[in-house]
Order: C-alpha cells, then sequence, then structure tokens
C-alpha cells in the first residue's frame, strides 16, 4: 500500500492496515470545536426534507465542494442536533473535533493514535501537530473556544466571528467546558499527557514559531504566534537522521581562531576541553537542530483552513524516515504530507473522510509531482 489516499473514516481505515506497515506518520488533527468539515449524513427519515436542526453556528462545508471556487472548505453553517424535527432522520457524523467536550475528544483522538501504533513499525517515528484553544463564554449558549494558531483570522469584536478577508465569517461550533472562561485549555499537553500514558514515548515537545502569525485584537494577553509539534516513538529503539542548523557565531570554529579569545584560542589548539565547551564538538555541518522552528505560514489557496506548510513536513520527515520508506498522514485533508513524501523521495498512505479533500490532494499531488 503506497502513494494512496483511503476515503472513510480514520479509526476504522486504519484497523484494516497491517501491522507495523509504516515507517513515520507526519499528520495533523482537526482541531477542537474549529469547524464542521461537512461529512455528516442523513439516515432515514424522509430524502426531500433539508433537515434544518437546531441552531447553526459558522464553520461548516462551503459550496467549494460543488465546485464553486469562490468559498473555501469550511465556511457553511453548522448544523447542531442529532434528529430531524420534521422527518424524523438521524445526523451521523464520523469526524474527529465536533466532540462536546475535549475530554472526549482527546480520548476519541488517543483512540485512533492506539491504532497508529499498532501499524507503525518498531522503529518508527510519529510526529503531530496541535494548537491550542481559550475556554470562552458566549451568551446563554455555554462556552465557545477562544481559538488560537487560526491562520488568517481575527475575530470580530462585535460579532464574535472569525473573519478571514475575501472569506465568509466563520464561528466554531458550540462545545461546553468547566475550565473557567479565559483559560487556556491545554489541550496540547493533555493530548501528549495522554499518549504517555497509553505507552508512548515522547521525545520532543517541537514549537513551531510563526514569524508572520495574525496579530491579535486581545488587550489582557499576549498574541500567540506558535503551536506544538510532539514528535514520539514507540521503541527506545527507532530510526533518526540527525538534522542540523547552522552554528552561531559565538561558537563557531572562526571564532576560536581569534587570538584576543585565549579560551577558544585553547580549545582551537588542543582540542581539549576548556571549561564547558569542546571544540571538538563543533560539526562543520552546523550543530544539533533545536526544538524550536521558524517556519512561515503559507496556506494553500485551492483547500481547507488548516492546510500547513509544506516545510513543516520536511524535517520530521528526513530526520523520521528512511528513504524508500512508507509516511501515513490519518488525517491527510488537501494531502501536504505526500506531496512533500513524493518530493523527498518517500511513499504515502493517506486517510481522509471527506471526498471533496481527496480531490482536492490527488489534483494537487498531479500538478506538482511529476510522474505520479
Amino acid at each position: 500500500m503506497k502513494n494512496e489516499i483511503i476515503c472513510g473514516d480514520a479509526l476504522e481505515e486504519l484497523k484494516k492496515m497491517e501491522d507495523e506497515s509504516v515507517d513515520c506518520v507526519m499528520t495533523s488533527p482537526p482541531y477542537w470545536a474549529l469547524r464542521d468539515y461537512g461529512t455528516a449524513k442523513w439516515e432515514g427519515g424522509d430524502e426531500s426534507c433539508d433537515h434544518k436542526v437546531g441552531r447553526e453556528t459558522r464553520g461548516g462545508l462551503s459550496d467549494f465542494q460543488q465546485g464553486n471556487k469562490g468559498s473555501l472548505l469550511g465556511s457553511e453553517p453548522i448544523k447542531t442536533g442529532g434528529i430531524c424535527p420534521k422527518c424524523g432522520a438521524k445526523r451521523i457524523d464520523k469526524q474527529l473535533g465536533l466532540e462536546p467536550t475535549f475530554q472526549e475528544y482527546i480520548t476519541k483522538l488517543c483512540d485512533i493514535f492506539d491504532q497508529v501504533k499498532r501499524v507503525l513499525k518498531k522503529t518508527g517515528t510519529c510526529w503531530v501537530n496541535m494548537g491550542d484553544t481559550y475556554s470562552g463564554s458566549w451568551g446563554d449558549s455555554g462556552h465557545r473556544p477562544e481559538r488560537t494558531g487560526i491562520e488568517g483570522h481575527q475575530r470580530d469584536k462585535n460579532t464574535g466571528w472569525f473573519e478571514r478577508k475575501g472569506h465568509p465569517k466563520q464561528n466554531p461550533p458550540c462545545r461546553k467546558t468547566s475550565v473557567q472562561n479565559k483559560c487556556l485549555l491545554q489541550i496540547p499537553s493533555r493530548f501528549g499527557l495522554e499518549m504517555t500514558n497509553r505507552g508512548w514515548i515522547l521525545r520532543n515537545e517541537i514549537i513551531w514559531f510563526k514569524p508572520n502569525c495574525m496579530p491579535s485584537s486581545v488587550k489582557d494577553r499576549f498574541t500567540v504566534d506558535f503551536e506544538k509539534i510532539f514528535f514520539f516513538v514507540k521503541s527506545k529503539k527507532y530510526y533518526f537522521e540527525t538534522q542540523y542548523e547552522p552554528t552561531i557565531e559565538e561558537y563557531s570554529p572562526e571564532r576560536a581562531k581569534r587570538p584576543e579569545t585565549s579560551r577558544m584560542k585553547a580549545i582551537h589548539s588542543s582540542g581539549k576541553p576548556a571549561g564547558n565547551f569542546t571544540y571538538n564538538k563543533i560539526q562543520p555541518q552546523g550543530r544539533n537542530k533545536r526544538a524550536v522552528w521558524r517556519i512561515t505560514t503559507k496556506p494553500y489557496k485551492e483547500a481547507h483552513f488548516a492546510t500547513y506548510p509544506e516545510e513543516l513536513c520536511e524535517t520530521p520527515i528526513k530526520a523520521g524516515c528512511p528513504k524508500d520508506g512508507v509516511i501515513l498522514d490519518p488525517f491527510f485533508g488537501a494531502g501536504t504530507t505526500g506531496l512533500v513524501a513524493k518530493k523527498l523521495g518517500r511513499s504515502f498512505v493517506g486517510i481522509e473522510l471527506n471526498p471533496a479533500y481527496i480531490k482536492i490532494a490527488k489534483n494537487r499531488l498531479k500538478q506538482e509531482v511529476l510522474n505520479l
């Protein structure tokens, strides 16, 4: 199973995959209470009924799916409620992220990663990108999160809607939490803890720093300009190729040669330790890559709001997947993971619930990767 996109529920499709069949996982799951990706279906009732149940909130699937590229996936109303009062049809939706509580979201997400762990080789690596959420009051309808990490969006102070320039306003779905209003919910941290409770080994908590993050209108806290990337493994011994970054000038070989720095000069001439610093540890290819990655956001205009930049996938794939290895993304979306995998000479397997995204991903791969 290589270079294949599977349409279906991540948990169900993972259960069909063979044990230890992939070398690396690189993914970004749907964030909790952000938007409806338009995967709901109705069972029973009257097929001609419009099934307008409950209240509507912004954030659903736009008419992009029907071929109108004037708006993006994720901009139509979310229909809340499970039963249509008009005809009795039942609303079925398997998508992740619309759970009533973040606790249920984390449980469902980690159930999926239990299966990811099974299909990952013993030498495999797993990289997960996640953003956080603030708890905030929303009139009489319970709590709505104040989002962080939504690229190109800003909350309208009058309506509370998230607005992206040139696109319809939208709201995340209404969700309840016992956490006090305005409190950071720490969803990535809770996810990381539950993953380790289930046997994963957490090797790094990486900070994705976004130098071009959207300015925030809040007046009582700092603007959030980062998201987290978790680096998990299932065994103590695993594949990893060291990645390097430029050595800072203060600790470079050129600095060590300067005669005015006697300590560095001694290190340069002898190669022996001087205090806590050893010249021998300076590598010509640079220093071991640090855990704060400065990567600008570059959304893909034809896809949904949550597309992460290609550069974000490059280091995990280079470091955690051998050449000719297979990379799994159980939340494939617009296909960024698969695109980067092909460019780096690896194969991929993607799982995506929404057929509209699969169509986007396939077109994108055909356009940008030769001989796919």
